[in-house]
């Protein structure tokens, strides 16, 4: 079986499909149409994000029996398309949860003890204390939306900071801390969103969204820029309806996630950039040595248990 790599990834998923009688090519640098013209070749596709893999693209691999998504999001891949094709879609969102995990509460916990602001007054010079008292993440209530392996793993590692828990999901049943939006609308002092980008969770956080919360809270989107409106934070901030917002993703963002676009130097963009009231990152949270490893470890198995 040929397999045609898009992307790099850690070199164990290539060396071990190797050692299981695959063909492994790479195309590190070829474009879109580049691909295009070769992909009837391939029976699997390795990807990150670098491009959109839609039904146009489909249709050229003629051979294609796999899709494997080295990362935890399928919104880059038309997988209905590709399922009608009987072409299986692979993710390894199991390879990241605890790096997301660890740093959602990172992040969180940087904005409670305003460790970037006092980090920044120190190499400058400035011995400040009580300006930059913090508070204490025990005895908060900690929201979760979506309780697939992201959230399910920030809430096994937030729970040891003495937090209650209340997580929301919408398609599951019988789960750990389960609870209702009503629950969480009411009593949430801190929110963390850990679903997928959809059609139904595009812009999930909006203005309705946030003021339906009876408490000012804090957020975390570790998910996908696209299911927070930028707006209704930045307005919610200036409000202060938002204490704070940890956003490691953002709507600004490519759709390879490797820059912003040139639409995201807005406004709203400069606020969250000059607010001491935010921390950002550039989508790095499930980014770790650790989850590069594993990721490539998951999809390995699970393109060789596969019924290819």
């Amino acid at each position: 079986m040929r397999v045609l790599f898009i992307d790099r990834v850690h070199p164990s998923l290539k060396n071990n499909l190797q050692k299981n009688n695959f063909v492994c090519d790479e195309s590190y640098h070829l474009s879109k149409k580049e691909i295009e013209k070769i992909i009837h070749n391939y029976e699997g596709i390795i990807i990150r994000s670098r491009f959109v893999i839609d039904s146009d693209f489909i249709r050229k691999a003629n051979n294609l029996k796999f899709i494997a998504r080295a990362g935890s999001g399928l919104e880059n891949i038309d997988v209905k398309f590709a399922e009608s094709k009987n072409i299986k879609c692979f993710n390894a969102s199991e390879g990241n949860r605890q790096s997301v995990a660890e740093h959602s509460i990172g992040m969180l916990l940087s904005l409670f003890n305003n460790l970037n602001t006092s980090d920044r007054e120190v190499r400058n010079g400035k011995w400040e204390r009580e300006a930059n008292r913090g508070i204490e993440l025990a005895g908060k209530t900690v929201g979760i939306i979506g309780f697939g392996n992201n959230g399910s793993a920030f809430a096994n590692v937030i729970q040891g900071f003495g937090v209650k828990i209340l997580a929301y999901d919408k398609y599951l049943s019988d789960y750990p801390y389960q609870s209702s939006m009503e629950k969480i609308y009411k009593q949430a002092d801190i929110v963390s969103l850990h679903v997928p980008l959809t059609e139904e969770t595009t812009y999930l956080a909006d203005d309705n969204f946030i003021n339906n919360f009876e408490k000012d809270f804090y957020f975390i989107n570790t998910a996908r820029g696209k299911c927070a409106n930028t707006k209704s934070i930045v307005k919610s901030l200036k409000s202060g309806k938002l204490k704070g917002a940890c956003l490691d993703v953002l709507e600004y963002e490519k759709t390879s996630f490797e820059d912003l676009s040139k639409i995201g130097f807005t406004d709203e963009m400069q606020y969250l950039i000059n607010s001491e009231k935010t921390i950002l990152s550039p989508h790095i949270a499930g980014w770790t040595i650790e989850s590069n490893v594993k990721i490539s470890k998951i999809l390995t198995e699970k393109i060789l248990e596969s019924s290819i």
